[in-house]
Order: C-alpha cells, then structure tokens, then sequence
C-alpha cells in the first residue's frame, strides 16, 4: 500500500506537467483547430532563454522574464507565421509547425550547444521530503504542483471570468459570427498563441527542476502532452488537467507493477482503449453531422 501511494503521488507530480503542457495545445488547437507540433521545442527554447537569465538575476524575475519572452514570440509566431496560411488546408499549417519544430530545435543547439545545463532544483525547490502518510514527496515536487495548480487555476479563471477569456471562447467557436460582433479575431488569435507559449515556457522551466536543461528535455513531454489532451479532448481544458493526471498516475502504477520499460506502452493503450470507446475524448464535444 505504501509503495502504491508513493506512486499516485509521484504520479500527480509528473502528470501536472503534462497537464499544463497539455493546456497549451488545447488552447491553440481551440481558436485554430491546428495541433501545434512546435510546441514542446517552443518551451525549450523559452527555457534555455530563462537559464540564460538566470545566469544575472534570482530565479523568479529570470522565471518571469522568460514568460513574457516566450509571450511575444508566440504572439509574433501567429501574426507573422500562422496567419499567412489562415486561409489555407489545415494540413498546410501543421507542416508551418513541423517547421517550426525544426528550427527552435536548430536555434536551441545552434545557440546553446549541445551539452546539458545545470537548472535546478533553485531554493525555492529546495527542501527535505514532506511526509504524506505512508508516502512522501519531494519538496521540488511539491514545487512544481503547487506552480501546475496555479497555472490551471489562472487559465480557469481567464476563460470564465475575464471578457478577454469571453472573446477567446467565441473565436473558437466561429470566428465569422465574432467579428460580426466587433471581436478584433487577429489580436485574439496572437494574445491566445502568446499565452500558449507562455504556458509553455512554465512546463519547460518546471520539468527542468527534476530532468535538467538539454536538447530532448521537451520531446518526450510532448508526446505525453498530446496524449493528455487527445485523452481528456483536444477542445477541453478541463480533459487537457484530467488526461495529464490521469497519463502520469497510469505511468508510474505500470513502471512500477509491470515493468519499468513498459510504462509508456501501457499509458498509450489504455488510450487508445479509451479513443475506441469515445474518439473525442473523456471530455470532449461531440459533433453531429447531417446526413
């Protein structure tokens, strides 16, 4: 019983990161209704720029510093990038992200090199494990949750309660009957491709407290993430939370009773069990079609 609440609490912990990652793709994919394959190679280079700044600074204004960088960047990206091929197949622009994935990936090595980076934990991270019971948990650990927890609490609070979060769900849902409104869809587009990337750039840092900075950090990450909100439904912040939670705890239970070399394999089939039985995910809409 101790070894499995160990698990599902160190579960929790890794699959919080999914999660926020995982809410960067929804939010994108929710105004654009393009997968954002860029997205995890973003977050490293966010990151690698936060380790950067770190080098002359304490960690939180190096922290926050970087999410704005990451911000405008994104925002750049959607206005100088995505919104060339707006009116284009959607196939058109995942390749845009594929390329992009290329060269954030190349702009990473090229800057930075190729050997890992010392990030972390910081003192803020740092501590002896906390005593949950029969379990515990690492202070860097409880770190990152409490910093997952935040970021999912503000983006629920931007789209429920703010009139910028208001404009953003009514560019997901139809952009033409939008700007009939007077909703300026360009600036929404941008500002929600901007907070995209800032979300993303707070899964990089938060990952790099437990993994280290190197150039693969983000790659795995991202399949997880994809398969968090694939599971909880790609339209669905609240599936993206649910999906990444549910991936991490899945993880750990089947590395540890099973075998460590199978726990991703596990993961992914028990979604694809799910998909077979609701291919738009836990919580995802359903759309009806006449015929």
């Amino acid at each position: 019983m101790e070894q499995f609440s160990q698990q599902v609490i160190s579960g929790i912990a890794s699959g919080s990161l999914f999660a926020v990652l995982a809410l960067s793709l929804v939010m994108i994919y929710r105004s654009t209704s393009i997968l954002n394959f860029a997205q995890g190679e973003m977050a490293l280079f966010s990151t690698f720029i936060a380790w950067t700044f770190l080098t002359t600074m304490p960690f939180w204004p190096a922290f926050f510093l970087a999410l704005l960088v990451a911000a405008f960047m994104g925002a750049a990206l959607e206005r100088f990038v995505l919104r060339q091929v707006e009116e284009a197949p959607v196939l058109n622009a995942v390749i845009v992200t594929l390329g992009l994935f290329t060269v954030f990936s190349g702009l990473s090595l090229t800057v930075w090199g190729s050997l890992p980076k010392s990030f972390g934990p910081f003192s803020v991270f740092k501590g002896p494990a906390i005593d949950l019971g029969p379990a515990s948990i690492g202070r860097a650990n409880v770190g990152i949750l409490i910093v997952a927890v935040i970021v999912m609490a503000l983006l629920f609070l931007l789209f429920q309660r703010t009139k910028l979060g208001l404009a953003m769900r009514a560019v997901a849902q139809n952009r033409v009957a939008s700007r009939l409104v007077g909703i300026r869809v360009g600036q929404i587009l941008a500002v929600g491709w901007g907070i995209s990337a800032a979300v993303g750039a707070v899964a990089g840092v938060l990952v790099g407290q437990t993994s280290g900075l190197s150039l693969g950090l983000m790659f795995d990450m991202l399949l997880y993430a994809f398969a968090a909100a694939v599971l909880g439904g790609l339209d669905s912040p609240v599936g993206a939370i649910v999906g990444g939670l549910a991936i991490g705890i899945t993880k750990n239970l089947a590395g540890t009773y099973i075998d460590p070399g199978v726990d991703a394999t596990v993961a992914f089939i028990i979604i694809v069990l799910v998909l077979m039985i609701r291919p738009t995910g836990i919580f995802g809409q359903r759309v009806l079609k006449r015929v």
